[in-house]
């Protein structure tokens, strides 16, 4: 099964993830995406680690995610992806044609993975619109890769205050 779990900043989407992992029975990978590019991002890395059950795998994985989920994936794992809005500026950053490539790889893995995939992003459409043509292309990209990943997922989970609301669930009609 495949969940994309999205809210906004300190929705508590991340806690969510984790105990839907935990209650998932399954062994547990961590597929973290950030990169510690200054002190404050190194410091939330290591609260988030820090927050983990000491058990869980970890893989870091900045860029190549869609090849990160097909080696670790596996009908005995439950793989938890956060998130995926770090990772598309990170795809930003590599420029045009590894956002294209890695996103479309991301797309199509993601119906053929084994096992449970827990997919965590920043919803970033409900704001206003930015005053600069970097931010605007991110919230556009963002929300095309939003809208695509909820498509292949089974379920579809928005966190907003720390509740979950159930936008798409189609194992409810297995």
């Amino acid at each position: 099964m495949k969940e994309f779990i999205l809210g906004g900043a300190r929705s508590g989407k991340s806690g969510f993830a984790q105990r839907r992992a935990l209650a998932s029975g399954l062994q547990v990978t961590y597929l973290a995406t950030a990169q510690a590019g200054d002190a404050e991002m190194a410091d939330r890395i290591a609260r988030h680690r820090a927050e983990r059950p000491a058990g869980w795998g970890l893989v870091e994985e900045p860029l190549a995610l869609a090849a990160a989920l097909r080696t670790h994936a596996a009908p005995d794992r439950c793989l938890l992806v956060d998130c995926l809005t770090l990772w598309l500026s990170n795809l930003l950053a590599a420029g045009d044609h590894r956002l294209s490539t890695e996103t479309d790889d991301l797309l199509d893995a993601l119906p053929t993975l084994p096992g449970r995939v827990l997919l965590v992003s920043n919803e970033v459409g409900q704001g206003i619109v930015p005053a600069n043509p970097l931010a605007r292309r991110f919230r556009d990209e963002a929300g095309r890769l939003h809208q695509a990943v909820a498509g292949r997922c089974d379920r579809v989970t928005l966190v907003v205050a720390g509740l979950p609301l159930t936008l798409k669930d189609s194992t409810q009609n297995q």
